[in-house]
Order: C-alpha cells, then structure tokens, then sequence
C-alpha cells in the first residue's frame, strides 16, 4: 500500500499516523467517558502515560523475545529500534504499569481498567490500518476473490493476492470497542468490562493469527506466541468475568434527613 508520505524532505509514515490516531482518540474517549463515571482525569493522564511508555517497551520486549533464536546467530537485530512489535506485549506491560501506578495513587484499578479497555480496542483499530499501510502483519497468499496486493511494501510479499488480516483485525477491533461501550452503558459488575474485552479480543486474534503469513512470529507448542497468550488472556477474562459477579459493588449510602416526629406522632414542621 502507501506508508511513505514525503513532504520536501520529511517523510511522514502512515502507520505512525495511525497509531497516533489512535491514541489520541483513545485518550478523548477516556477523558470523556470517564468524566461522566466520577474518575479522576489526572489519573486517567497517568494511564496513558503509562500505556504509551509500558506498551511501546513491552511491545518490543516480546518481539525480542520471540526473536531469540535469530538474535543468538545476528545480535545486530537489537540495534533496530525501529520495526518489529508484538502488540500483546504492549497491552501486558501497558496494563501491569498502569496498575502499579494508579494502586501507587490508593485507588481501585478495575474501574479505570473498565473504562480505558473499550478505547484500547478502538485505538488498536487504528493501528491495523497502519499496519495494512505499511504491510505488515499480512496474510496467506489465496485465491479468494476477497484478498489485497502489495505492489510496494517492504514487509509483505509484493504483487502476490493476500487475506488482508490486517483489515480484518482492525473491523474486529472496531466492533469489540463498539460492543464494549455498548455493554458498559447497562452499568455492568465493576471488571466485567475489562474481562469481555480479554475474551472477545483474545478469541478474535486467536482465529485470526491461522490466516496471517508473516514467518519469524515465534511458537509456543503448535500455537503461534499470540495464540498461547489468547488463549491465556480469555481464560483469564472469564475468571475475571465470574469473580465480578461474586463481588458487591459499593454502593454510595443515601443520605435521607430522618423525618422528626411530635410526641402526638405528628410530623413536626
């Protein structure tokens, strides 16, 4: 596709355009809906401070990570700092720092967990397109008549029909971010949010890492590295899920003046 967009002599790439997009967008949503949920806006900064720092960190940790039998025989692999990030690292270090933080601030951190995970999702919609613009993440070569050809990427094979994963990810995405503000509408047990989004994300990905055809994205068993993780982020998502419906939300005592009443058991004006 196009991800080099040269403006004199700066390029601009379209993934990072996305991404910020996506943040951005992610942020706005937050700060608004969390406005209205009674939480604190500075802590909600701080998230996503940490979810830029923790995510961007993580990101690449699991990509080295699932690289290290390639760094073993070329080290100068961790000289570039450029490509090669595994989103579910991002997501991991993005949520344990974002935890430690706001538990650091004597805060409860399902609540913001709830309210960031359905902007996560939305910006990680954006970011597949910024994936499909630079063409990585890309799919199995297919006959199918639905399919995308790179002509100039330097990540997926050029003029070859693929499955475009990258598209089909970020619609996903989209409609797990729609369906998680839907859901938190009806005012769900407080982590039940959070624990969907671990169970419909980690489903979707899962059946969608069959249909990518990018090699070198490491293995654990006869799953890919994000499949085993899928499989573990959903089942801790339904644990989540159940154990939120054990727990009692607090709920705030009303305040309602006792009415005052004469020794005739008339009440007094």
């Amino acid at each position: 596709m196009f991800n080099e967009i040269h403006i004199g002599p700066v390029t601009v790439y379209m993934y990072g355009i996305m991404m910020a997009i996506g943040y951005f967008t992610a942020l706005r949503l937050c700060l608004s809906r969390g406005m209205k949920a009674g939480l604190s806006a500075d802590r909600i900064w701080g998230i996503f401070y940490c979810a830029l720092i923790g995510g961007l960190v993580g990101a690449k940790a699991l990509f080295l990570i699932t690289q290290i039998r390639r760094i073993i025989e070329d080290p100068s692999i961790l000289l570039d700092l450029q490509n090669g990030l595994v989103v579910y690292g991002g997501i991991i270090a993005g949520a344990v720092l974002s935890c430690v933080y706001v538990r650091a601030k004597g805060e409860k951190f399902l609540p913001y967990f709830d309210l960031v995970m359905p902007a996560v999702a939305i910006a990680q919609g954006f970011g597949r397109i910024g994936c499909f613009c630079a063409g990585c993440c890309y799919g199995k070569e297919t006959t199918s008549a639905i399919h995308v050809i790179f002509k100039n990427s330097a990540f997926a094979p050029n003029n070859v029909p693929l499955i475009p994963t990258q598209l089909i990810s970020s619609a996903g995405d989209f409609l797990i971010g729609a369906l998680l503000m839907s859901y938190a509408a009806r005012k769900p047990r407080t982590g039940r949010v959070g624990a969907l989004y671990l169970m419909l994300y980690g489903a979707g990905r899962f059946a969608v890492e069959f249909f990518r055809g990018d090699v070198g994205r490491g293995s654990i068993g006869v799953f890919s590295t994000s499949q085993a993780i899928s499989l573990g982020a959903a089942a801790f998502g339904l644990i989540l899920f159940l154990a939120a419906g054990w727990h009692r939300d607090e709920q705030p005592e009303e305040n309602v003046p006792e009415e005052v009443t004469d020794t005739q058991g008339e009440p007094s004006p």
